[in-house]
């Protein structure tokens, strides 16, 4: 039965929507993914890997664990090796964030400043901002000659996938 939770929705739209965009990444040549573009983190592998790295920070937060090591700032991954941490990431990040209340509060620090927000407001940001990179993608992977694009909206989620 499709759900009608916007909370669920959110969380189950973003991972089917990245894992598309990064499966159609998969298809690309090396130069295809790292070729520089003025917009976003630059190219499709630091897109890419950025969202990944997002919500693998955030989910931290969400886990009550201490920060990582963003993944940006690590070794470059193929698509493979981020679709693979993708599963991974994006599970984590849906059970920490469905483990407490969504108007419980969290707190991070960032450059020298604690910052403080509700649970539901860390979910709503992660997920719109994989949105805002994955059309960035979706730009870049059109320059890039991929045709058709990859399906990545909620519209299209609610048409493919069997709720």
């Amino acid at each position: 039965m499709p759900t009608s939770n916007p909370f669920d929705i959110l969380l189950e739209h973003n991972r089917w929507a990245t894992e598309q965009i990064i499966r159609a990444c998969s298809a690309l040549t090396d130069e295809q993914l790292k070729r520089p573009f003025e917009m976003g983190p630059g190219s499709l592998q630091n897109t890419t890997t950025h969202i990944v790295g997002a919500m693998h920070g955030w989910g931290d937060l969400l886990a009550g664990r201490e920060q990582r090591p963003r993944l940006e700032q690590g070794p470059q991954r193929t698509p493979a090796e981020l679709l693979a941490l993708w599963d991974e990431v994006a599970a984590d990040f849906a059970n920490s964030a469905r483990s407490h209340p969504l108007d419980e509060l969290v707190s991070r620090e960032r450059g020298g400043k604690m910052y403080t927000f509700t649970r539901g407001a860390v979910v709503t940001h992660v997920t719109t901002h994989g949105m805002h990179h994955r059309a960035q993608c979706l730009n870049m992977l059109r320059q890039v000659g991929v045709s058709p694009l990859p399906p990545s909206s909620v519209l299209e989620w609610m048409l493919m996938v069997d709720h």
